[in-house]
């Protein structure tokens, strides 16, 4: 059976919501912060693998808007590169930020140095590295057929495992790395410990613009017109973004499809700060990505080929336990020391080892599992999902760009 672009997109709909089912039931799906859209995305994988072997093609899927999908919420991202929002989180947002991005490149150069020792293409390193374990599964597929293109086989089987493998150990080291650092250096808060529903960094964006809030045209409704508004900002984005890549393709730099957009939408974002002139509404842009997100990852993962990675797991295991004792290493030293060695600081490195090895989603369940035994660190909360949500994203996009241009 094959499906048209309609009916595939209908059908990953129906998956992604398998997925959020399958997770209510089996808690440590949710413990561990593995997204619905990948365990739904997986099991139709899995599904159409096994009747692979026996020679059966159960369903095709028509994946025209797949990459249009992906493109649109990396252009969310764009949104959210506001220099504004850098200035207000301070010092500690640009020291926390350069210690990312440095580690992302230590990452890469781990991975790709451990793939030549083990005669692979050093690419299969970097797709090991801050790809899928600083960018989580949406960069990982987003880069894959770049990737693939360039050397990797299987790249997009790949990233799914490296980042499914990361996220599990974001989640299972975050928060004892921190323990530790808390009761060694006897810094817990004299603050009642309390449970916290702290606002990411898209709020912070919202608060901002608290007194220029988006106000419909008579007659409509501001909900509505915002959604609207929001969805064309990011068409025009995608629009602009295609001669941008088109220009970068033409002096014969390779990137990705949504660099562009990601580019063009960070300009307007940065106009917007100082002009007023959209008065953008970042938690409209970011829900109207998260969807395009969810929508792009069960289409990519349905597709995926397990099978080409039997030959491959023995060295993405090698070169996964090595990124994880990095980042535990990291946390421990310098990024501690770093953010000030006080309880903060300690939360700050369960929060970092959550989003370099896996997701945000991560970097904030380690923190919430801190502060509601230990009390509120709200530096913390201010800056870890500020680089980890938006900054971290924009920046690894750059470097992966790089590096394969470099390595190709």
């Amino acid at each position: 059976m094959k499906l048209d672009l309609i009916q595939t997109v209908a059908f990953a709909g129906v998956v992604l919501f398998l997925g959020y089912g399958i997770r209510r039931l089996v808690p440590p799906l949710a413990r561990y912060n593995i997204p619905a859209p990948v365990i739904g995305g997986l099991i139709v994988a899995g599904i159409l693998t096994w009747a692979r072997s026996a020679d059966v093609t159960l369903i095709e899927f028509d994946t025209t808007l797949q990459s249009p999908m992906m493109v649109a919420f990396f252009t969310s991202i764009g949104f959210a590169a506001s220099l504004r929002l850098l200035k207000v989180g301070g010092p500690q947002v640009l020291i926390f930020l350069a210690a990312a991005s440095l580690f992302a490149v230590a990452q890469n150069v781990l991975g790709a140095g451990l793939a030549m020792a083990m005669g692979l293409h050093p690419l299969f390193g970097v797709l090991t590295g801050s790809v899928t374990l600083t960018g989580g599964p949406a960069t990982g597929l987003a880069f894959a057929p770049l990737f693939e293109a360039n050397g990797v086989p299987g790249a997009a089987t790949v990233a799914v495992a490296s980042a499914m493998v990361g996220i599990v150990m974001g989640g299972v080291i975050g928060a004892p790395i921190a323990t530790r650092l808390i009761e060694r250096h006897k810094l817990a808060t004299k603050h009642a410990p309390q449970p916290v529903d702290t606002p990411v960094a898209a709020m912070l964006v919202e608060d901002l613009l608290a007194d220029e809030r988006l106000k419909a045209p008579p007659g409509e409704d501001d909900e509505s017109f915002s959604l609207l508004q929001s969805v064309v900002l990011i068409l025009v984005a995608m629009w602009l973004g295609s001669f941008v890549s088109g220009w970068f393709a033409a002096v014969n730099v390779t990137l990705p499809a949504y660099i562009g957009a990601m580019l063009v939408a960070a300009v307007i974002r940065n106009v917007d700060d100082f002009t007023g002139v959209f008065r953008i509404q970042q938690r409209v842009i970011d829900d109207v990505g998260n969807v395009a997100l969810a929508l792009f990852i069960v289409m990519a993962l349905m597709s995926l080929k397990l099978w080409e990675i039997a030959n491959l797991a023995g060295p993405m295991l090698v070169i996964l336990v090595a990124q994880v004792a990095l980042i535990a290493v990291i946390c421990v030293w310098p990024i501690f020391p770093l953010m000030g060695r006080d309880y903060d600081s300690a939360v700050m490195s369960g929060g970092f080892c959550g989003f370099m090895l896996g997701t945000t989603a991560n970097a904030m369940a380690n923190m919430r599992s801190l502060v509601e035994r230990y009390g509120p660190a709200p530096r913390a909360f201010l800056v870890v999902p500020m680089v980890g949500a938006f900054f971290i994203d924009v920046v690894n996009a750059m470097m992966i760009t790089a590096i394969v241009n470099f390595l190709k």
